[in-house]
């Protein structure tokens, strides 16, 4: 598969396990000279490091606007600029919005939605720079016309982050910057390792979602990455504001 990515240079947040790993492996394996930015330094070092030298890592925390600003500045003087920026950083949590406390409630929506406006607020000058960039932003299948129970923080969020996607989208489209977002499914994950240990039936829980696609399964996060590919490559040069859903068949049930 040749996505031309060669000299294209991506930022890839949440990058140091699941979707965002495998999207940075991936973009390297093509071509692209990728930052591995995620909040937890060891994990991001340790993608980069198997990588090699097309990657570097950055310690981010994509809720502080001057962390933020501190990746671009660092991706630029080893890079030289920015091409892509692929908005996966996310955190889920178990509550409704009687359960779910406020702190809770905005650290979701605070790595969330506000990750991504900060992140894409500091990357579109640098990509109006070299002429034009994609941004690609994880929401999920949810973002549509679903919800799932006991997640309203998490359910609340990705929809957010859909419609901002197409705000995104309109307001950037003179600039020739691209953007666009892909919808999961149940992807196996960290994230749903830690909530087996939050459950009080942990095979309940996976059966539960398994449940959720007609396949009876779930998805691995290469899938969502060949999907994020996609979208970032010149292969997909005529989208503009789509979310393209990845979840086996789940959002047609």
């Amino acid at each position: 598969m040749d996505m031309n990515l060669a000299n294209k240079v991506a930022i890839i947040t949440g990058a140091g396990a699941g979707i965002g790993a495998a999207t940075a492996k991936l973009f390297a394996a093509e071509g692209a000279q990728v930052v591995v930015a995620d909040y937890d330094a060891t994990n991001a070092k340790d993608v980069a490091d198997e990588i090699g030298n097309s990657a570097i890592a950055i310690e981010v925390d994509v809720r502080d606007s001057a962390s933020v600003k501190a990746m671009i500045d660092e991706t630029i003087s080893a890079f030289g600029g920015i091409d892509i920026l692929v908005n996966n950083a996310g955190r889920g949590s178990l509550g409704t919005v009687e359960t779910c406390d406020e702190d809770q409630w905005n650290d979701i929506m605070a790595v969330n939605v506000n990750g991504v406006y900060l992140c894409s607020k500091h990357a579109v000058p640098e990509m109006r720079k070299r002429g034009g960039g994609v941004i690609v932003n994880t929401a999920s299948n949810i973002a549509m016309a679903m919800a799932i129970k006991d997640r309203a923080a998490y359910v609340a969020a990705k929809g957010a982050t859909a419609s901002l996607t197409r705000a995104m989208a309109l307001d950037f489209a003179a600039d020739n910057i691209r953007v666009n977002s892909v919808a999961p499914g149940v992807i196996w994950s960290n994230y749903y390792n830690k909530m087996l240990g939050e459950v009080a039936d942990p095979d309940a829980f996976k059966a539960g979602l398994r449940a959720r696609a007609p396949s009876n399964a779930w998805g691995q996060p290469e899938d969502i990455a060949n999907a994020i590919i996609y979208l970032a490559s010149d292969r997909s040069s005529f989208a503009v504001g789509t979310m393209l859903t990845v979840d086996g068949g789940a959002s047609i049930w």
